[in-house]
């Protein structure tokens, strides 16, 4: 459950650092109106704005715009909000910050705003994450899948899941409470028959959620192989823009180049990186060994090599057991037609990126590996974190399925009902940690 909201009252600056023609400043918490109106009163009616001067501590103005506040509990937080509406300069921010935190304010911790609202009930766990997830999406579908969540469509799911475990565990537990009677837990229809939904059910938001986290998380993309294969021109073309510079010279590229793009709504980290060959080169081969580093974190690396040089396939590469998929470019030298032929090891494609043919199958190979079909109503936003609850939750469902199967046992089959339902409970916050909030709200940003 959540924890206690602490007594204070905290202050931020809500808008991006640098200049700006608006700025904000939130103030939430216990003593936020009698702070405003030591700065900018009268105060005006509830969720009205009004202009106002905000005043330093001998009445001279430190700036002058709107004033808004929310009195508890209606507000983002659930406590009493202000919010100063000026002037988007670095230093009349600071210097109004200053004065709230003269006033009795301190200075918000990156996130507490959101954590404030998980605290106080304005919304659960998942639906604040969604907060941070509207705010860092990469993408259109990604920031309507993040609204779904932040409305609550995530966190619906989830309780219509706790919701038919709970039923589930009712009808096991009523059968236990009759010891007396020699009870079929296989034969009983209705049971089996929630069992079976149960399962569908998890098996559903499982995918549902497993496309969220692919719209959070994206999928890390490294472009290795020999110099001069085309792997800078390669990122150009997925990229769309000359984010790499090209050239006929061999081991242009040195160094690791990063460019995030999106394939109809998933998002990508592509990596270009130095070619992999023998040199005594002190510089290049700095570049071949953060490469080589690149290589080991990838999702997927697509080893880039020319098709018109006999063996080029076996020039130094990834190492065995990664998720390859070999990139023959330049068949226009060839006079070869665009081709994707998908082994067990490996998937071979042969294209040219400088006429762009063959690019499509490289595109729509990427969707398939990474697993992702863009939902036709956005879908909802989703973390690791969730889909390693989820996947516990359903663990624990199958493994109670199987001891009710092998030994007929309704109480073990309801333990694992209910630990189910307590990892559910850590997505949405009604069960977990201090330590798990700290972790979550932390890596919001300032005044959030």
């Amino acid at each position: 459950m959540p924890a206690p909201v602490p007594p204070d009252t905290i202050a931020a600056v809500a808008t991006p650092p640098g200049r700006g023609g608006i700025g904000v400043v939130r103030l939430s918490g216990p003593d936020a109106m009698k702070i405003a109106a030591a700065i900018a009163a009268p105060l005006p009616s509830p969720r009205h704005a009004a202009w106002r001067r905000f005043r330093d501590d001998d009445g001279t103005a430190i700036d002058e715009g709107l004033l808004l506040r929310f009195p508890a509990p209606h507000s983002f937080t659930g406590e009493d909000v202000v919010e100063f509406q000026g002037h988007g300069g670095a230093i009349v921010l600071d210097l109004l910050l200053q004065r709230l935190v003269r006033l009795g304010a301190r200075l918000a911790r990156p996130g507490e705003f959101s954590e404030r609202a998980y605290l106080n009930g304005r919304m659960d766990l998942a639906q604040a994450e969604a907060v941070a997830d509207l705010i860092d999406a990469g993408s259109a579908q990604a920031a309507r899948a993040a609204l779904r969540s932040l409305d609550g469509e995530f966190s619906r799911q989830v309780h219509d899941l706790v919701d038919a475990l709970t039923q589930l565990r009712v009808h096991v537990e009523a059968a236990i409470d009759f010891p007396e009677e020699e009870i079929d837990f296989l034969s009983d229809a209705a049971l089996t028959t929630r069992i079976a939904d149960v399962r569908a059910r998890f098996a559903s938001l499982v995918a549902a959620a497993t496309q969220g986290r692919l719209l959070h998380d994206g999928m890390t993309v490294v472009i290795a192989g020999p110099p001069n294969a085309g792997k800078s021109s390669l990122l150009n073309a997925l990229a769309g823009t000359d984010a790499a510079i090209v050239t006929d010279i061999p081991g242009t590229t040195r160094d690791v180049l990063r460019e995030r793009i999106q394939l109809d709504g998933l998002p990508l980290h592509v990596i270009d990186t130095a070619g992999l060959r023998d040199s005594d080169d002190v510089v290049e081969a700095e570049g071949m060994r953060r490469a080589r580093a690149e290589i080991e974190r990838a999702d997927r690396i697509l080893l880039v090599v020319d098709a018109a040089e006999a063996g080029a396939a076996k020039s130094p590469g990834p190492p065995e057991g990664r998720p390859v998929t070999v990139v023959h470019n330049k068949i226009d030298l060839t006079n070869g037609e665009p081709a994707i032929r998908e082994g067990k090891e490996r998937t071979e494609i042969y294209l040219s990126v400088k006429t762009r043919r063959g690019m499509s199958l490289l595109r729509d190979h990427l969707k398939r590996v990474a697993g992702f079909q863009p939902e036709p109503g956005g879908g909802f936003m989703a973390r690791r974190r969730h889909i390693a609850a989820l996947e516990k939750a359903q663990d624990r469902v199958e493994k109670g399925w199987r001891v009710l199967v092998e030994s007929r046992a309704g109480e073990l089959l309801a333990e694992e009902l209910r630990l189910a339902q307590q990892d559910l409970g850590e997505i949405t916050g009604e069960f977990g940690s201090d330590d798990l909030l700290g972790q979550i709200f932390s890596s919001f940003c300032i005044g959030k």
